[in-house]
């Protein structure tokens, strides 16, 4: 990537990918709602934090950046 140019479609094809993900993540059922979720309800109060949906994306993430870094070289 030599040319800034290169640099600024690669940004752009990424916050778009992000832009689909955000839009169609609310389709995916099972997201946010595994055995390892945590969530807490009592009275007024209300926490929420979907530690199991955090670790399987972080794992399919790094797995796709592992796979575009090995089929480049």
């Amino acid at each position: 990537m030599n040319h800034p140019g290169m640099f600024l479609i690669l940004v752009g094809l990424i916050l778009v990918a992000a832009g689909l993900i955000w839009m169609f993540l609310p389709y995916i059922p099972w997201l946010g709602r595994l055995p390892g979720d945590i969530a807490v309800e009592r009275g007024g109060f209300r926490f929420y934090f979907p530690l199991a949906s955090c670790v399987l994306l972080s794992l399919i993430i790094s797995g796709v950046w592992w796979l575009i870094r090995w089929f480049s070289r």
